[in-house]
């Protein structure tokens, strides 16, 4: 600790104020980690007292860290006493999709890297013997799961959620719009009553059904509702373009070539206009690969990893399979479609501008979806600028 030093700072909070574990604390320093966001800063202190809590964060808040560095200092704080079968998780996180399921395991595994706990993923469409095998390896301390594939462990008798003591549930209102609920229902029904376990419950949004599921599972819930401090932030420029469904591929392709980018998410409606997008661009020579919900999962983890390093500088996304991307120096993301869910634009262009970078967010707007554009900047909080490419950007080859 004495090699980790942060000066107090009028109207911040450090993690330093919560006297957390000196093992957490290294992994806080080495992700190098100051002043908490506020998100963290509203709900460290009740989640680490124990209590039940709703909280309302976007994406990109900070909310994972908050929820995992509560969890982990909850299991190195009161570590059992007694030996534990393989396959009873202490803490579960259900998530809606596999990207955010398996991001949340890593950053779990990073902020638990200084303590003997066990982080173990389940996801959909990927080996199923292989998840089996290392919930069989060693008692398992944190569980994170997509509500799917872990009903299929729990029906196995793979996993007993009879002793989880936290449980979160990560992008409620998601879980809700994709129909995961009746599956959510099932597993809390194999984990101990509310009141004998500890339920932190996330959702971007506070719909009436989010909070009548809230109160179903939560006892005495503490409410922290956290409006973004800049609703999409000011590190991200946006601009639209005005042009016809036809140019709308010329424009991508010589915007793309025109800038020599290396690091871009081009982000579609649909899988099948994703699909064709991808195999237009590299047709065209460019580095581009397609990130959707029909590609085998390890096939998507291949092309993140590859858009991490360099090799692919084009990563053509569905909204369903882009929350999941948490990759630093995305400088520009391109709505070629606008979305029809304002929210989902939000979380679009979360994906530039991370870090303390800053980032260009450009959307294309023709005579299909121009009409989006208004709802879109109330939710969006900004007012954005509109205008026409320069002619030479919609010139054929």
């Amino acid at each position: 600790m004495d090699q980790f030093q942060v000066e107090p700072e009028e109207g911040k909070q450090r993690f330093h104020d919560f006297n957390l574990p000196d093992d957490v604390m290294h992994a806080i320093a080495d992700l190098e980690f100051k002043y908490c966001s506020a998100i963290q800063a509203a709900t460290l202190n009740q989640s680490l007292a124990g209590n039940d809590m709703i909280g309302k964060a976007q994406t990109g808040t900070g909310k994972t860290a908050a929820f995992l560095i509560s969890i982990i200092t909850d299991l190195i704080d009161f570590p059992l006493e007694h030996k534990r079968a393989r396959g009873v998780p202490r803490a579960l996180i259900i998530a809606p999709t596999r990207e955010l399921t398996l991001q949340i395991a890593s950053d779990a595994e990073q902020l638990s890297k200084y303590c003997d706990l066990s982080v173990v993923s389940l996801v959909g469409g990927m080996d199923y013997d292989k998840q089996r095998k290392q919930l069989a390896a060693r008692p398992v301390d944190i569980l994170v799961a997509t509500p799917g594939r872990l009903i299929d462990f729990v029906r196995s008798s793979d996993v007993d959620l009879g002793d989880v003591e936290v449980m979160v549930l990560d992008e409620a209102d998601r879980m809700l719009s994709m129909g995961f609920i009746p599956d959510v229902r099932t597993i809390i029904r194999h984990t101990p009553r509310k009141g004998d376990r500890q339920t932190l419950l996330y959702s971007a949004t506070f719909t009436d059904d989010i909070m009548n599921l809230a109160k179903q599972w939560t006892v005495d819930a503490q409410v922290i509702e956290i409006e973004p401090e800049k609703r999409s932030t000011d590190s991200v420029t946006q601009q639209v373009y005005l042009v016809s469904r036809q140019e709308k591929y010329t424009l991508l392709r010589n915007f793309m070539r025109a800038n020599q980018l290396e690091r871009v998410i081009v982000f579609g409606n649909r899988r099948d206009e994703t699909r064709r997008l991808a195999e237009r661009l590299q047709k065209d020579g460019l580095s581009a690969a397609l990130l959707s919900g029909e590609i085998p999962q390890q096939k998507r983890l291949k092309t993140l990893e590859a858009f991490r390093s360099g090799t692919i500088n084009i990563l053509v996304a569905t909204d369903v399979a882009g929350r999941g991307i948490h990759v630093d120096g995305v400088s520009h993301v391109i709505n070629y479609a606008l979305p029809e869910d304002p929210d989902d634009y939000v979380h679009r262009i979360g994906r530039t501008g991370r870090a303390g970078s800053t980032g260009t967010s450009i959307s294309f707007a023709s005579e299909d979806d121009a009409f989006l554009i208004p709802d879109i900047e109330a939710e969006a909080g900004v007012k954005m600028e509109c205008i026409y490419p320069d002619p030479h950007l919609l010139q054929s080859l």
